[in-house]
């Protein structure tokens, strides 16, 4: 599992961005392009952070495996009773099965909505940061329109390679502290917008 940062930053809307030749011709003034993908995958602390996911993600998925090894340990043992039990005690165990998967499943559902939430404060300051040396570069070089090349919805086909200022965004991003764990796994959390990969049910 990894941060999709790269979505993240098309859905968060950090960069300035005009999509469209016809678009492109009637903004005027002075422009300049970078490449997303390159910025993302050089910036700094960008692989400490989906390290540090992957290591939370991995512990809390061991959290659930446990849990469903002792509900499927819990419906095998009923199984091999069940011939010998009598209607009120079957009644009884298969209640106590339905009601620890139904456990089962609101801890899975509280789970993905804490790893929303931890990949988002993940992401978020390295975001901020790009918006941050973007809306800086803008200005201080006097640029109407930063476009990204990066983007699926990129449709600009050929361009002026010294209006890339790709590296001159790289040479600003400044790494970033990781943010610690701010809630126990326990605690309920909301989502971010940022969809981890499902724990296996």
């Amino acid at each position: 599992m990894q941060l999709r940062v790269r979505s993240t930053l098309v859905a968060l809307g950090l960069l300035a961005v005009v999509t469209g030749a016809a678009s492109a011709q009637s903004v005027g003034g002075k422009l300049a392009y970078i490449d997303s993908r390159e910025v993302l995958d050089k910036a700094p602390g960008r692989a400490a952070a989906e390290s540090t996911f992957q290591k939370e993600y991995d512990a809390a998925q061991v959290k659930i495996k446990k849990m469903q090894d002792t509900l499927e340990a819990m419906a095998s043992a009923y199984q091999k009773s069940a011939p010998t039990l009598t209607a009120v005690t079957r009644e009884l165990r298969e209640k106590e099965i339905r009601d620890k998967q139904q456990s089962f499943e609101n801890a899975a559902r509280l789970l993905e909505a804490q790893m929303q939430q931890r990949q988002g404060e993940l992401v978020q300051p390295m975001m901020n940061q790009i918006r941050e040396v973007l809306d800086s570069l803008r200005k201080e070089d006097g640029y109407s329109f930063i476009f990204d090349i990066g983007t699926q919805a990129s449709v600009i086909v050929a361009a002026d390679s010294t209006l890339n200022v790709t590296e001159k965004v790289i040479a600003r991003l400044k790494p970033l502290p990781v943010a610690a764990e701010s809630k126990p796994m326990g605690a309920k959390a909301q989502p971010a917008g940022v969809i981890p990969k499902k724990p296996t049910p």
